[in-house]
């Protein structure tokens, strides 16, 4: 997987009552809610904000009583890539397909690619997919390898958050649930 410690910049504001403690606490607690969990363009999802470095002179803004200061810091992020091989766990079925976690982030695989059968049939009691042929089945726990087959970046509205799409496909030679993927095959015969 793809996950990148990415330095960045950024200022950070110290309140008058936190005057006298650490700088470094308090920006990385102000970094940590500000970045954490978030999809930056540049660098996909924000897992977590590790340490940073905090200017000891900061600056004042008129009717402001706080400081403001200049923070380097280091993060972990994940950026998935169009074309790579991820195993992670189906947490959610549904008629139109299923969600899978990748990492830190979640997967969609449509209905029509979650295997390579010519009829899939969903079954809403176990919250599964069947496969006509083969009977095979794959169900919410499972462990599954697909290939990411998009990664996109969308805003759902005006003011929210940036959001990671990455949708994959298990319709591929060596790809679809662990279990499958380890059954043993028949020898070839020799003539």
């Amino acid at each position: 997987m793809p996950f990148r410690l990415v330095e960045a910049e950024d200022y950070v504001r110290i309140p008058p009552t936190e005057f006298g403690k650490p700088l470094e606490d308090i920006a990385l607690q102000q970094l940590k809610s500000r970045y954490e969990g978030r999809v930056l363009r540049e660098v996909g999802y924000v897992v977590a904000v590790l340490k940073a470095e905090v200017g000891r002179e900061g600056k004042i803004v008129f009717g402001d009583g706080g400081t403001y200061h200049k923070a380097v810091f280091t993060m972990l992020t994940y950026m998935p890539l169009d074309g790579e091989v991820v195993e992670g766990v189906v947490e959610n079925v549904r008629e139109m397909g299923m969600l899978v976690r990748v990492g830190p982030i979640l997967g969609f695989i449509n209905k029509i690619h979650v295997m390579d059968e010519p009829n899939i049939f969903f079954d809403a009691s176990t919250k599964s997919y069947i496969g006509e042929r083969t009977k095979r089945r794959v169900s919410v726990g499972d462990v599954v390898r697909a290939r990411i087959t998009g990664v996109s970046f969308t805003t759902p509205r005006e003011g929210t958050d940036l959001l990671l799409r990455v949708t994959l496909t298990m319709r591929m030679p060596g790809m679809g649930k662990l279990e499958w993927l380890r059954e043993k095959k028949p020898a070839a015969k020799k003539t």
